[in-house]
């Protein structure tokens, strides 16, 4: 063997341990999780990370059988070349590793503005039908596809859907498996420094993308009985544990951030009567009424609760009283409008600001109850300002 072909060899070896090794360690990584964004972090950093597979972009879609659609569930990467540059430098200049990658998201996860390309990310959805082109085709192929429109083969891609609105060139798509269903795909591209992709990194991204689906689903099955322990079964809302768990959060955000948080408490007005009247079963179905009209006249950042009995609770980021009311009156009227089983229903509101009306949260609770309170006694379906 000549000295030529050793040190190739030598190369190859070197270039096929280090590749085992970053594959070791985002194994070991994905273990040390089983929240879902948390896990699909640590994917897409592995993908992209310098001292990991070393991608410019990478971006993880999801499937929702329920609305057939494929969403964006996290993307890694930069919005253009000037971003990437102020990325690297920092990376470079602060010398972050794999984990201390993977560290910062818990500081992302506190901050209200995401990273552009993250939010960029969550706001794409494609239909989970053949007209998505690429994406409805690798996610149903076992193998990655590896797509250059600029070559003869991949022309028939430069007008899909996923390609215009990513503005690909050459990329990597592969579709995650579990248990014969396909959960999602993964797109890495190398969109700034446009490094060819080669046939090396192919081969350890499709094993890596095996262990990814395991995990993700291990995350999907592990957050479903998580949300199924803090439901109420009957609304589908949030339950009292879980309002006092999230509140708790938002009170510690609030004071890290100096910004408002405040709290909604509802009631239904006469609803014992009604009860006693009509009986549980209808009841129960009023309650369910109000908790749809209550997500849907609430925001995305917004919690929504069953406090208990006809006691609804939200808690409301980010937002003053002035706002809250705004919130709170779209929902009194939106109930006071709706006839349930042929009767009329209203609410009484009591809304509480942290830290205008108080600085812990069992002080917020009970200015928010007072308010409620004073909201029956002046005449009901009121909103009250504590």
């Amino acid at each position: 063997m000549s000295e030529f072909e050793l040190d190739r060899l030598k190369n190859e070896i070197e270039k096929t341990r280090f590749q085992l090794y970053i594959f070791y360690e985002l194994s070991q990584a994905m273990r040390t999780t089983l929240h879902l964004d948390e896990v699909a972090y640590i994917i897409l950093t592995g993908l992209t990370a310098h001292h990991g597979l070393g991608f410019n972009r990478a971006l993880l879609f999801l499937t929702d059988e329920e609305n057939k659609q494929i969403y964006g569930f996290m993307g890694i990467g930069p919005m253009d070349s000037e971003e990437a540059n102020t990325i690297w430098k920092a990376i470079e200049k602060q010398k972050m590793d794999l984990y201390t990658l993977i560290e910062k998201y818990h500081r992302i996860k506190k901050e209200p503005a995401k990273p552009k390309f993250m939010e960029f990310t969550r706001s794409l959805r494609f239909t989970l039908t053949p007209e998505s082109g690429i994406l409805y085709e690798a996610l149903h192929e076992i193998n990655p596809l590896h797509i250059d429109i600029t070559q003869k083969e991949g022309k028939g891609y430069i007008h899909d859907p996923l390609v215009t609105t990513l503005k690909l060139e050459e990329f990597i798509i592969a579709s995650l498996w579990s248990k014969d269903t396909p959960l999602g795909v993964i797109v890495v591209d190398n969109c700034i420094t446009h490094k060819t992709v080669s046939e090396d990194e192919i081969r350890i991204l499709t094993m890596f993308v095996k262990q990814a689906a395991a995990a993700i689903e291990n995350s999907k099955v592990f957050e479903h009985t998580l949300i199924q322990s803090h439901t109420d079964s009957l609304t589908n809302l949030w339950n009292y544990g879980y309002f006092q768990y999230k509140l708790d959060e938002e009170i510690m955000k609030a004071k890290n951030q100096g910004h408002e948080v405040s709290v909604l408490m509802l009631d239904l007005d006469d609803f014992k009567k009604f009860n006693d009247t009509l009986g549980h079963q209808a009841g129960d179905e009023v309650l369910k009424t109000v908790g749809i009209i209550l997500r849907n006249n609430s925001r995305k950042i917004d919690i929504v609760a069953r406090y208990g009995g006809e006691e609804f609770a939200l808690i409301l980021p980010y937002t003053n009283k002035t706002e809250a009311k705004k919130i709170a009156e779209r929902i009194r009227k939106s109930v006071e409008q709706i006839s349930m089983i042929d009767t009329p229903f209203t609410v009484s509101i009591g809304i509480a600001c942290f830290d205008e009306d108080a600085r812990d949260k069992t002080e917020l609770i009970k200015e928010a109850d007072s308010a409620l309170y004073r909201a029956k006694n002046e005449g009901k379906n009121k909103t009250i300002l504590a």
